[in-house]
């Protein structure tokens, strides 16, 4: 018997994503990616005596357009508060937050449960508890990485910020939490709320989880599980600790509130330390900021500006244009990649045809060259053409995945790029034998080859 079959697993995240800003929530230093250690940064990330926030008024339009696209209620009035603790690369001491009186509450996204058979995949609605603002703390670098046995820190970071969105204890395995946290940022994406870009630290993740007998309401003692930021590393810690908090339950032991590390080399978890409360934080009211009021006009153009989110599209895509579910879930990952495909579409006009050069030969490119589609010279209509002169049996799919790199480096006429080549086939029996004299050819045989012969 399995853990899964002895307890429940209760699992609830907490997603720290960075909002698509120029400039940090308080202050005028500059958001970016890969500067040197501590370029970015402004005296009001570090704390100086005299300065005072200044709240970075893009962010409220951010906020709004998330919450309206998880079907939450959008506070009208919320607060600022201060979160006090100690860590190397927090230089204020405290963190700026939203405690009591968060700008979202009470939303919910559908999630499609994983299944080994594709009919067996069910639709979960996940609450959402709240999504508020804060900034992003520094950077603390270790060990190797800075060639001695010291730490130093880079504040680049620090004030960069963030929206953290904390779900219901709803989740019940690893597998449902990775397909939570694709849901979610992919209507991060959609929305154009954040690039949720896990390698740059814009979309991390914290785990809570807890297990209870199967068929017991009371919930059991939960460890947070810190900072993940890769899809698989989130379901394999998961996983690990389910196994850990399983094992010391069946000695009849106690699990202990606390802070967890993952080490997905051992797929193992540790504790870290014990795990602090709210209280723990002292949170209360920042005295240098106002409430955040949010006109209902405000709120109500977000909602009519959002566009037709990534589930809404996939089912359109599975019901007008017969695309299977594998593959529109596959095309509505990402908003710019469904809608080249459906532009691609109507030039073309057979969904399948552009479906495969799509999810095999386009999103193959994207990932070789670690590019977007909207960094490509390669258009729709293009790559329509493209397909049609295959269709039409005037190139051959060898010759026009050949043409198709340069098409999406340096753009162009497929057809005139067909014709400069010479990779016009061509139906003429005369032709063949010309070429291999030697081959008798039926008069009713038609065959194809390229003017190259």
């Amino acid at each position: 018997m399995t853990a899964s079959d002895r307890y429940e697993a209760v699992i609830g995240l907490e997603v720290h994503t960075h909002l698509k800003t120029q400039s940090k929530l308080f202050s005028p230093a500059p958001v970016r990616y890969g500067d040197e250690p501590n370029h970015d940064v402004h005296p009001i990330d570090l704390g100086l005596p005299g300065v005072l926030p200044v709240l970075n008024e893009g962010v409220i339009d951010l906020a709004i357009r998330l919450g309206v696209a998880i079907h939450a209620t959008v506070n009208e009035r919320s607060v600022f508060a201060r979160k006090n603790y100690f860590y190397p690369d927090l230089p204020k001491g405290y963190q700026i937050s939203q405690y009591e009186h968060p700008v979202v509450s009470n939303g919910w996204i559908d999630i499609e449960v994983p299944a080994e058979v594709e009919s067996q995949r069910e639709i979960r609605r996940i609450g959402i508890t709240r999504a508020h603002l804060e900034e992003d703390a520094g950077k603390s670098i270790h060990g190797a990485s800075t060639g001695s046995d010291s730490t130093y820190i880079d504040l680049n970071r620090s004030g960069v910020p963030l929206l953290e969105i904390v779900s219901e204890p709803e989740l019940r395995s690893a597998a449902e939490a990775g397909a939570y946290l694709r849901a979610l940022r992919a209507i991060l994406r959609y929305v154009g709320v954040s690039e949720a870009d896990m390698e740059k630290g814009q979309f991390r993740c914290d785990a809570n989880v807890s297990l209870r007998p199967r068929g017991q309401k009371e919930l059991g003692t939960r460890t947070e599980l810190k900072n993940i930021n890769s899809f698989r590393f989130v379901e394999g810690a998961i996983e690990a600790e389910i196994e850990r908090q399983a094992e010391i339950l069946d000695e009849g032991g106690e699990v202990v509130q606390a802070t967890m590390a993952y080490d997905p080399d051992t797929h193992r978890t540790s504790v870290l330390r014990v795990k602090e409360n709210a209280d723990d934080y002292r949170y209360f009211p920042d005295p240098d900021l106002i409430p955040l009021v949010i006109a209902p006009e405000r709120i109500e153009a977000a909602r009519r500006e959002l566009p037709e989110l990534p589930d809404r599209k996939r089912r359109r895509f599975e019901r007008e244009l017969a695309v299977p579910a594998v593959d529109a879930r596959t095309l509505t990952e990402s908003r710019p990649v469904a809608e080249f495909f459906e532009e691609t579409v109507r030039h073309h006009g057979n969904a399948k045809v552009v479906a495969n050069w799509v999810l095999r030969d386009l999103l193959q490119l994207l990932k070789e060259r670690d590019l977007r589609v909207e960094e490509l010279a390669l258009t729709p209509k293009a790559l329509a053409a493209l397909l049609a002169l295959v269709d039409e049996g005037r190139l051959t799919a060898q010759s026009a995945r050949a043409l198709f790199p340069e098409l999406a480096e340096q753009g162009g006429d497929p057809r005139a790029m067909m014709a400069e080549r010479g990779l016009e086939s061509v139906r003429d029996s005369g032709l063949i034998k010309g070429c291999c004299p030697r081959m008798p050819i039926r008069s009713s045989a038609t065959a194809r080859v390229t003017r190259r012969c």
